[in-house]
């Protein structure tokens, strides 16, 4: 039998233990899913140790393939090995070793796969070139994300763990939020409006004001990302009422919440409350920071009730920030996940001219941005979660289009929009805000993606290849 082999390393500026521990803490296999791939955990036991297993299933083309996978071969601090039960390929086993360097201040991690692709020769000849570039891909992806997420945090000297309260967790945010916490040690509560089905979760219902009191207890950070879709459905005036109504209840449940610990020392001592640059309205070539006044339109009024309802919580003694986010770029969800295929079918292209500047934060950049506001208390009041350089529909188009390796020469008629998005067009794709993140920058959060292209690069697992050992 032929097996093939792949092996990629990266040095990261953190000791061993620091590594492994990362990779034992849950929210780790979440954090490492590649954005770009479909995923749907199934089943999972006993973290990473000898006998633990993952049960998941995944798109390959048009099909989803189960993939069973058991843990091997742990060795505390050092090594552990997943060999494949059932799944895609005829033989799969990886190795994940850390091992120090530099008198232990640093490690290098490891990636060893061995495997056989499945319908013995023709598999090899048909399939082993592809299957070589998505392991480079993911791999890339993989350490990359690994190595910035540990040495991005070590700057935050002595964060003790701490317990947050997550609503809106089983969004795109919402989920990329929880796991990075997760890794790094803190606990997370999630607030759902379903039936619990695991002891991190706690029922609450928004539209009635009804949370438990307990759901409180020891929490330290309420990180608010509840809101039903903006773009999920074309918007009627009972769909914009249930965009307003979704976020002023949820919001004013939470402060309500917060208002019933009577002690101040027992509340929790930030208050992250997500808010929009939609706040901003549609305003031209102007450059916009959080001095900037609000908007006009239904987006800018709903973003400005969303905020009032956040600002109670400031007679409680709680530091709030009102967090004005730009259009998350990520293929697991939103708005390039929308315009992907039609981007990768050679099919796309910009919107009218292409002069309406696009406001923009990578998901990493942003789930960085909320740990930051938490732990730096410069971030007050509102804050513009956006990258440093926003751009315009034709730069963003042209970005996607060469990562992509397609044109884009098929320019969309912004009346065709509002034929297909009625309103919705107007304030959402036909809008233009030059935002800046003034407060972000001014607090010296660290941007892992300045650029467009760098965000989509990484997020598409597109980036070069990192250092090698």
């Amino acid at each position: 039998m032929s097996f093939s082999t792949f092996t990629r390393s990266i040095r990261i500026a953190r000791p061993a233990a620091d590594v492994f521990a990362w990779h034992e803490r849950p929210g780790a296999f979440e954090r490492l899913a590649p954005p770009w791939q479909k995923l749907q955990l199934l089943a999972r036991s006993g973290g990473i140790r000898d006998g633990a297993t993952v049960s998941l299933r995944t798109k390959i083309g048009p099909l989803w393939v189960r993939w069973d996978v058991e843990h091997r071969d742990y060795q505390a601090g050092v090594q552990f090995r997943d060999v494949q039960h059932r799944g895609p390929f005829a033989h799969w086993e990886h190795l994940h070793r850390v091992e120090p360097v530099e008198d232990g201040r640093a490690c290098v991690l490891t990636d060893a796969i061995t495997y056989r692709l499945p319908f013995g020769p023709l598999g090899r000849i048909f399939g082993g070139a592809l299957a070589r570039r998505e392991l480079e891909r993911l791999f890339n992806y993989r350490q990359a994300l690994t190595q910035t997420d540990l040495e991005s945090t070590a700057r935050y000297i002595a964060v003790r763990p701490m317990t947050f309260l997550l609503a809106g967790a089983s969004g795109l945010v919402g989920r990329a939020l929880s796991a990075f916490l997760q890794t790094h040690g803190h606990t997370v509560i999630r607030l759902v409006r379903r039936a619990t089905t695991t002891a991190d979760e706690v029922f609450w219902n928004p539209a009635s004001g009804e949370i438990p009191a307990q759901a409180l207890r020891g929490v330290d950070v309420v990180v608010n990302l509840a809101g039903e879709g903006i773009a999920d459905a074309r918007w009627s005036e009972a769909r914009k009422t249930a965009l307003r109504r979704s976020r002023v209840e949820a919001t004013r449940t939470l402060v309500a919440a917060m208002a019933a610990i009577k002690s101040e020392r027992l509340r929790p001592f930030v208050f992250i409350s997500a808010s929009a640059t939609g706040f901003y309205g549609s305003r031209g070539d102007e450059v916009l920071d959080e001095q900037s006044a609000p908007g006009a339109g239904f987006l800018a009024s709903v973003c400005a009730d969303w905020e009032r309802e956040a600002v109670a919580t400031e007679e409680l003694g709680v530091r709030v920030v009102r967090l004005r986010t730009g259009v998350v770029l990520t293929p697991a969800g939103g708005a390039l996940a929308k315009i992907l295929p039609v981007f990768a079918a050679g099919l796309g292209g910009r919107i009218g001219t292409g002069q309406r500047w696009l406001s923009w934060i990578s998901l990493d950049d942003l789930v960085g941005a909320i740990y930051h506001a938490v732990l730096d208390w410069r971030c007050d009041g509102p804050v513009n979660a956006v990258a440093p350089h926003p751009v315009t529909n034709a730069e963003f188009t042209a970005t996607l289009a060469r990562v992509l390796h397609r044109p884009a020469l098929l320019p969309v008629p912004p009346c065709a929009l509002r034929l297909a998005l009625g309103e919705m067009a107007d304030e959402t794709l036909l809008s233009s805000a030059r935002v800046q993140p003034g407060k972000l920058t001014e607090a010296g959060y660290r941007f892992r993606h300045q650029n467009v292209e760098s965000a989509l690069r990484a997020g598409l697992g597109y980036t070069a290849s990192p250092p090698q050992t």
